[in-house]
């Protein structure tokens, strides 16, 4: 039998050493991030590479699973199923309809909403002051009834156009607003309804020539298919006020104000971040875009002039985001 020198065994120890840290890296768990969007478009890619950013920013390593319903509900079931069969560590939602499939999927698992007009009517949450169970999240609510009157106050409109998806939670809740914001100013409403986005360019033809000017709410169906509605509205020579200054940034909407969707998807990931570090979805309040540096407000003056509208310097001057000749500047 040969003899085992000291070196030899010290040799052995320090190989098994190195073997077993080797196979305890190894074995630590990768977090694994599930996120699903309604469809694809400008706002929505914004949220997503904003939460992605944040949590790398965070310093954490993590694997995505990114998906698109591609508007359909029953896609974003089967999504919901995907996540929960990976056992992913954190779901996240970007608009409502995604978002209800992961929270009716998933009860242990914890599930962020991001771009949620309305979690309480939603039945994402019951209170905006907490989440609910293993669900909270970003709520994207704008002042729906403000903008309405300062549309009337610019561009002097005395019927207002509005497109909504019948079978989205968000875009009904905003139909409220918008019929609130018509009752108050004075407003008569044309309104016209859809499912998907295919529908959106044959809505805005059935209503452009009984409309002065037509609002948008943050309906993803709608933005999804924006050039369409853009091209119609353009040719009439009708007046658009969008409340997602995102999509306003390729031109041909008069006037937009709303928050940054980069901001928010930040926010979104943030939260992520918090429940990866110990948070409990439960003890998390609905967050707001609420500061005055998260919003932008475009003004488009190849619009305007197409419109034969005329904006006060003041309120051009007001604009962080100027639309002219084809350009895009920020002031």
């Amino acid at each position: 039998m040969k003899k085992i020198t000291g070196i030899a065994v010290a040799c052995m120890a320090l190989a098994a050493l190195s073997f077993t840290g080797c196979a305890k890296k190894s074995s630590q768990k990768k977090i694994k991030i599930g996120i699903a969007k309604i469809v694809q478009h400008v706002a929505l890619d914004d949220v997503e590479r904003g939460i992605i950013d944040a949590i790398k920013e965070a310093g954490i390593d993590a694997e995505y699973d990114l998906q698109n319903a591609n508007g359909d509900v029953g896609t974003a079931g089967q999504i919901a199923a995907q996540y929960k069969s990976k056992k992913v560590d954190v779901a996240v939602g970007i608009a409502t309809p995604v978002a209800l499939a992961l929270a009716n999927a998933m009860k242990d698992i914890p599930v962020v909403f991001g771009t949620v007009t309305d979690p309480l009517g939603a039945g994402l949450v019951t209170t905006l002051e907490h989440g609910e169970g293993n669900v909270t999240g970003m709520s994207d609510a704008i002042p729906t009834v403000d903008h309405i009157k300062q549309f009337k106050e610019i561009c002097g409109i005395k019927t207002l156009g509005y497109i909504y998806t019948s079978n989205e939670d968000n875009s009904t809740s905003s139909l409220e607003l918008v019929k609130q914001a018509c009752e108050e100013n004075g407003l008569a409403l044309v309104t016209q309804s859809i499912t998907k986005s295919e529908e959106v360019k044959a809505a805005c033809e059935a209503i452009v020539n009984r409309v002065d000017g037509i609002y948008l709410s943050t309906d993803n169906t709608v933005f999804s298919a924006l050039p369409s509605l853009v091209n119609v509205f353009g040719k009439a020579k009708k007046p658009i006020f969008s409340g997602d200054v995102t999509g306003a940034k390729e031109g041909g909407i008069l006037l937009a104000s709303g928050f940054n969707y980069y901001k928010a998807g930040k926010a979104t990931g943030q939260m992520v971040v918090d429940i990866l570090n110990g948070a409990k979805p439960s003890e998390m309040p609905v967050k707001f875009m609420t500061e005055p540096s998260d919003s932008d407000f475009l003004v488009d003056l190849d619009a305007a002039a197409n419109c034969g509208i005329n904006l006060s310097q003041e309120l051009i001057d007001s604009a962080n985001l100027i639309f002219q000749n084809g350009v895009l500047s920020e002031k």
